[in-house]
């Protein structure tokens, strides 16, 4: 998320899967028109992944309901343990630790309970990127900006190292950062001084390092804001957002996303951006099925395919959204456009959002593959399936 948020790890699947082995507790864990995009009903990546075989999870989707695999691609931020509880009782596949959360969550190992609560894990998430956003009692982490020119690359990776273990102690299992975004922009600007640099060289070897490092402290990261927010024309939490072209993110914002999708274990957050030359009429990049194209085939700009879990920023609380759609329309055409996981900042109107991805589906807007493919993402980034 931008401001607010920011990606997750999951906490391990109670259920084995046979075909892949159980979970491990302790693991480490030009505007495009509609006649261009991709289908929202087309899986960018084969069901079983590059070099998986077929029966992969076959055993895991098969214990879940349609509307159960709805949920495990819903993550709400939520008020307290007991909203927490709630939701994943309800069947979401994670929760969102915000600013506005009851820091009591933290202690006495509240979250691990959490996440524990439901028919399958939960992820429990946090936007910890360090500076202005930072969640975490305890995680004195600095900024990004400040990280990189104050640090070694070696430095920000112990770092990274250390905020993981942090969170993990406290059940949090995914991290919304690093930001890779490479920005220019004041220190207080939307994006400013939680981009590494103006550089994207110097974005790739630091964001990349952090990675590294929240992964070595057991904590899944989660690469932000595809496709670039650094050179946006505003805020997207007060309306709607541009940045340049496709082709000028190319040679500069996009590179840093290249270097993360050849990571392996980490996700990416989807921004709520409008470019030029990418986005069909009237939808963001969050809602953007040639978004979600570009970034799961890798070859638009550059890069190999992504088959890690795509997260949408915020789809409640950013005005680039909610000034054109509701909760639940978003939540659907953001998993109808590509998406694995549609985050919001609350656990409002949750209910009429699995409504409305099951109407997707009954509609085959998200096909039944589409569906089990994210559900599949989403498990083996929980570690809850192993192939």
């Amino acid at each position: 998320m931008q401001k607010f948020r920011n990606l997750t790890i999951l906490v391990i699947a109670a259920a084995g899967v046979a075909a892949c082995g159980p979970s491990n507790p302790d693991a480490a864990p030009s505007t495009t028109t509609a006649a261009q995009a991709p289908s929202a009903t087309t899986s960018a990546a084969p069901p079983s992944g590059p070099g998986r075989p077929a029966t992969c999870g076959s055993d895991f989707l098969a214990k879940l309901s349609v509307r159960e695999k709805a949920g495990q691609l819903l993550m709400v931020g939520v008020k307290d343990a007991a909203d927490a509880r709630r939701a994943v009782q309800q069947g979401v596949g994670g929760v969102f630790i915000g600013s506005w959360t009851d820091k009591s969550v933290f202690s006495g190992g509240t979250l691990q309970g959490v996440a524990k609560a439901g028919k399958v894990p939960a992820m429990v998430s946090v936007d910890e990127e360090g500076g202005r956003v930072s969640r975490v009692p305890g995680a004195n982490l600095v900024s990004a900006r400040e990280l990189a020119r104050t640090k070694t690359v070696a430095q920000a990776r112990a770092e990274g190292a250390r905020v993981g273990k942090l969170l993990k102690s406290m059940g949090i299992t995914v991290d919304f950062a690093p930001d890779a975004d490479v920005s220019a922009q004041s220190d207080d600007s939307v994006i400013g001084d939680r981009s590494y640099s103006n550089d994207p060289a110097v974005v790739v070897k630091y964001s990349q390092a952090f990675a590294a490092g929240l992964r070595d402290g057991g904590v899944y990261p989660v690469f932000k804001h595809f496709p670039g927010h650094g050179s946006s024309s505003g805020d997207s939490h007060q309306g709607g957002v541009s940045v340049p072209p496709l082709n000028a993110l190319k040679a500069k914002d996009l590179v840093p996303f290249r270097a993360a999708v050849d990571t392996g274990d980490a996700g990416v957050m989807v921004g709520h951006l409008t470019v030029p030359g990418l986005t069909e009429p009237g939808l963001p990049t969050s809602l953007s099925p040639a978004t979600m194209r570009l970034l799961r085939d890798g070859a638009g700009y550059g890069a190999k395919p992504f088959d890690g879990p795509i997260f949408t920023d915020d789809l409640s609380g950013m005005k680039a959204i909610t000034d054109r759609f509701s909760v639940p329309q978003a939540v659907a055409k953001s998993l109808e456009a590509g998406a694995d996981v549609a985050l919001w900042i609350s656990t409002d109107q949750l209910g009429a959002a699995l409504d409305a991805v099951e109407a997707s589906v009954k509609a085959k807007r998200i096909t039944m593959r589409r569906l089990d493919d994210s559900v599949l993402r989403v498990a083996r980034a929980k570690h809850a399936i192993r192939c």
